[in-house]
């Protein structure tokens, strides 16, 4: 499967169980480790875990199993790996504490 294609799969999974502010980062002027790199935030810990599983789970039937799925224990973070794309769901203070955006953002300004 392509990274566009995954990606797409990825968007619409994440909106069907209602992730909110769901950014797309095109990360592949930066890294090789991936082509995208997506961030969005569940309301709570079973809220962020139901959007991984939904994620793993239409990823798995379109024949594109994710290579790890880490933080489904606590709930607070969960990082999807699909390969092209990787998913990070979080819980809103998670993500204002990480603020993987403004990396990733940094990076892409200093490279322009």
């Amino acid at each position: 499967m392509r990274s566009k294609q995954l990606l797409a799969l990825a968007e619409l999974a994440l909106a069907d169980l209602k992730a909110r502010d769901i950014k797309v980062l095109d990360v592949r002027q930066l890294t090789s480790i991936a082509d995208y790199m997506v961030v969005a935030s569940g309301t709570s810990d079973r809220h962020v875990k139901s959007i991984a599983d939904r994620l793993v789970q239409r990823a798995s039937e379109a024949g594109c199993k994710p290579l790890g799925v880490e933080g489904t224990g606590s709930g607070e973070w969960v990082l999807v790996d699909l390969a092209d794309v990787i998913v990070h769901i979080m819980q809103p203070k998670a993500r204002e504490f990480y603020k993987l955006e403004s990396l990733w953002d940094m990076g892409a300004a200093a490279t322009a």
